[in-house]
């Protein structure tokens, strides 16, 4: 039976580390022992628990079940490290975080290494993607999340804003009237963010607010690929000098409630919270 948790150990850190090899360097094992040990343990229990490829492997419905299952396995032996180890001496383990793309270029990057530094003890496994993940199912800790969080049963905590502005290219705007009020903005093109909602809620100094929700033939799932296609003149993402300005980009940490690394993750949300708050881009 050890052996055989054992090997399902092995098999879930294939899945949370996407390869073979990456799963070999984390662990601290040869690709080729990995290998062996998942094939192994798809023998004995008599199912095909990876589709594998040159490239990437993915999970079989009988797979996914067991990851699923791993994650409790692995959770609850944990706790149980950190009922008699606790934490608050000197944080130590991993955690594996999926944060947004943009992220690598704002300030919102700098408690990431500040937490890197104080903790040493603690492995950070980030993944900057612009794509959501699904936390349990993909065995992340915690996911950092840029605007508007739908309700789930993942815990919360908001950690900081970004602040934002309108941008446009000076040929876009040049082919334009100067918009007197937001609703005129309609008539413009935009480029539309797909991972945020289509309309843009504008707050003027008086704090009157206005929804608007332009014309767009341009959806991308990439911040950068916003800039690049207003900088290219497809459309608006800027008003000189505007008069009404984008309401702030809420940024939070959301988390499964019953994290495999639960006293870890408080940490790491806490230390965000307390460092991150009016950072902006």
């Amino acid at each position: 039976m050890i052996d055989k948790l054992r090997a399902i150990a092995i098999f879930s850190a294939v899945v949370d580390q996407g390869t073979f090899r990456a799963a070999a360097l984390h662990l601290g094992l040869a690709p080729s022992r990995v290998s062996q040990t998942v094939s192994d343990l798809e023998k004995s229990l008599g199912v095909t628990l990876l589709y594998r490829s040159t490239r990437q492997i993915s999970l079989t419905h009988e797979g996914r079940t067991l990851h699923e299952k791993a994650l409790q396995m692995l959770a609850a032996a944990e706790d149980g490290l950190d009922a008699i180890s606790p934490l608050s001496k000197e944080p130590a383990g991993a955690l594996r975080i999926s944060l947004p793309a943009f992220v690598t270029q704002t300030g919102l990057l700098d408690p990431f290494a500040d937490f890197a530094k104080k903790y040493p003890m603690v492995s950070l496994d980030l993944h900057f993607t612009d794509q959501r993940h699904d936390l349990i199912k993909e065995g992340f800790d915690v996911a950092i999340r840029a605007g508007w969080l739908e309700d789930s049963e993942l815990l919360t905590r908001r950690i900081g804003n970004i602040e934002r502005l309108l941008v446009a290219s000076p040929d876009y705007c040049a082919s334009k009237s100067a918009p007197a009020q937001p609703e005129e903005l309609e008539e413009w093109d935009w480029i539309k963010f797909a991972m945020r909602p289509g309309k843009s809620e504008l707050t003027s100094a008086d704090g009157d607010m206005v929804a608007v929700m332009g014309q767009s033939h341009v959806l991308v799932n990439s911040a950068d690929a916003l800039y690049e296609f207003a900088v290219r003149g497809l459309g608006l993402t800027a008003i000189p000098e505007p008069e009404w300005s984008l309401s702030p980009l809420g940024i939070h940490a959301v988390w499964p409630d019953h994290s495999r690394r639960e006293n870890l993750t408080t940490i790491f949300v806490r230390f965000l919270a307390e460092h991150s708050t009016g950072r902006s881009s």
